[in-house]
C-alpha cells in the first residue's frame, strides 16, 4: 500500500497502547472492511507528528481483495490519511526489509507564514544557504552516523549509506533532500538542526566535520522540529512487484 499522512495528529506510525498512530487508524480500516485482523507493515517507523508523502507498508491476505479495496478504505480513514494504490507483491517481499533507500525532505520557513505553520519550521532569521550546503557535502558516503541518532537505541549500527543531501530554495522556503538506504532515529531532523545553525554561522564548516567524527550525539544540535519533516519515498527491487 502507498500511504500518505499529516502526522499532526498522531503519536508516530507505530501503535501504541494508549495513543492514536497511523498504523492504528490504518489497520483498523483494514480489519473492517477485510472483516478479519489484519496487521500492517511499514517501511519505517516515523515519529511523533512526523508526516509521509509516500510510506509503504504491506499486509497479507489469502482471498482475492474486494473491488474498489482504496476507496472503500479511503471512507474509512480519517482526512489526514490517505491510501493512493494497493499493489500486489510476492508472497516474501516485506515493506521495511526490502526497501534499498528512502528518500526525506525537510521544510524550513524563513520568517513567518500562518499558511505552512504546521508543515515547516519557521526560523526568523536568513540563513547562508550556500555553507549549509558545504556542510551537507561532508554528509555523504558510508559512514558512522551516531552524531545524529538517538541515545539508547537497540539498533546493531549506525553505519548508513547517504547517496544525496542537498538544500534548494523556493522564496522563503528552503527544502532539504537527503537520501540514504538507511536512517536511524531522529537522525534527519538532528541534522537539519546542525544544518541550520551552520546556516545561523554559529557552527563552522569545521566543525560539522569535527560533529560527525566525534560519534557522540551531544556534539550535535537540538533536532530540528517533526513538523517539517516529510517520508517522501521509498524505493524497492522490481522483482517483488507480481505486476511488473
Amino acid at each position: 500500500m502507498e500511504i500518505a499522512y499529516k502526522g499532526e495528529k498522531y503519536f508516530g506510525w507505530q501503535r501504541q497502547p494508549r495513543q492514536i498512530t497511523v498504523q492504528e487508524v490504518v489497520e483498523d480500516a483494514l480489519t473492517k472492511i477485510l472483516r478479519t485482523p489484519t496487521t500492517v507493515y511499514a517501511a519505517g517507523r516515523t515519529d511523533t507528528g512526523v508526516h509521509a508523502e509516500k510510506m509503504y507498508a504491506h499486509f497479507d491476505y489469502n482471498e482475492p481483495l474486494p473491488p474498489q479495496l482504496v476507496f472503500k478504505l479511503n471512507s474509512f480513514l480519517p482526512d489526514d490519511v490517505s491510501i493512493s494504490k494497493i499493489i500486489p507483491v510476492t508472497e516474501n517481499a516485506h515493506s521495511r526489509f526490502d526497501a534499498t533507500e528512502r528518500t526525506y525532505h525537510y521544510y524550513v520557513q524563513i520568517g513567518k507564514n500562518p499558511f505552512n505553520f504546521d508543515s515547516s519550521w519557521q526560523v526568523i532569521q536568513e540563513l547562508n544557504v550556500e555553507k549549509m550546503n558545504e556542510a551537507a557535502k561532508l554528509l555523504l558516503g558510508k559512514q558512522d552516523f551516531s552524531s545524529f541518532a538517538r541515545s539508547k537505541t537497540d539498533v546493531k549500527t549506525h553505519i548508513c549509506t547517504v547517496r544525496f543531501a542537498e538544500w534548494e530554495r523556493n522564496g522563503d522556503v528552503l527544502k532539504f533532500t537527503i537520501i540514504a538506504d538507511r536512517f536511524l532515529r531522529n537522525m534527519v531532523r538532528a541534522i537539519v538542526g546542525t544544518l541550520v545553525n551552520v546556516g545561523k554561522e554559529r557552527i563552522s564548516i569545521s566543525k560539522f566535520k569535527f560533529i560527525i567524527a566525534q560519534k557522540e550525539r551531544k556534539f550535535a544540535s537540538v533536532s530540528a522540529p517533526a513538523k517539517g519533516l516529510f517520508l517522501a519515498e521509498v524505493e524497492y527491487p522490481k522483482e517483488i512487484f507480481l505486476n511488473e
